[in-house]
């Protein structure tokens, strides 16, 4: 009987920019509203191009929102849970044929984490891959001519601290004062600046505090030492 263990690989972590095709239901929307944010919560990819995604679509008004996600044929059903003035929070039923994450992303064995965002047709994924893998990736990209820009790659690759849409936010919770003592804005007011819920914006305070402490706790615990060290 064949073994199963085929013994210990090394992950690392690939951060790339990918040009999504021009039939994606992601590219549509992002290259209909360049200056629109895409950001994908959850994404349960299905065979044949098709899946189920919770997104916010960011920066534009609803009646827009609607009326692109209406001209899309591959988006069969959308479901909007949240409305605020120039944002929403929805979800999509993606069709056969509607795009996922890629046939050469599918091959490789890479799954993006989430979240994401898509700006103007643009996508940028951050994987955990094995070098076999991430060679396989690029190569297909590279047969199928996909535009693709690597940012980063390796144990200790530059990944963004923080994506564009988290830095947008932590720059307004440091200008509004959120994090004064007291506070000079509450959440509540900081989610309508940025036309998202109040929920959406605590789970992305959340995330960013988290990531900003697991990349300087090192240097925290240094500067900060207990009692007798």
């Amino acid at each position: 009987m064949k073994e199963k263990y085929q013994g210990t690989v090394s992950a690392q972590r690939l951060l790339i920019q990918i040009r999504l095709p021009e039939t994606h239901w992601a590219a549509i929307i992002t290259r209909s509203h360049p200056h629109l944010i895409l950001r994908v919560v959850e994404h349960m990819p299905l065979p044949k191009g098709r899946g189920n995604v919770m997104a916010e679509i960011i920066g534009i008004d609803t009646p827009a929102i609607r009326s692109t996600l209406n001209s899309i044929d591959s988006i069969e059903e959308f479901t909007f849970m949240e409305e605020f003035d120039s944002s929403v929070e929805a979800l999509l039923h993606i069709g056969k044929g509607g795009g996922g994450f890629l046939r050469p992303l599918m091959e490789a064995e890479a799954v993006p984490k989430t979240p994401f965002e898509v700006r103007d047709g643009w996508v940028e994924w951050d994987l955990i891959v094995d070098q076999e893998h991430a060679q396989k990736l690029v190569q297909q990209l590279k047969d199928q001519e996909i535009t693709h820009r690597i940012l980063g790659f390796g144990q200790t690759t530059n990944k963004r601290l923080l994506t564009v849409r988290q830095r947008e936010v932590f720059d307004l919770t440091v200008a509004e004062g959120y994090y004064d003592t007291p506070r000079r804005i509450t959440l509540t007011k900081l989610a309508d600046k940025l036309g998202i819920s109040k929920s959406t914006l605590c789970e992305m305070t959340h995330l960013i505090e988290k990531q900003i402490i697991e990349q300087f706790a090192d240097s925290i615990r240094h500067q900060s030492p207990k009692e007798g060290d």
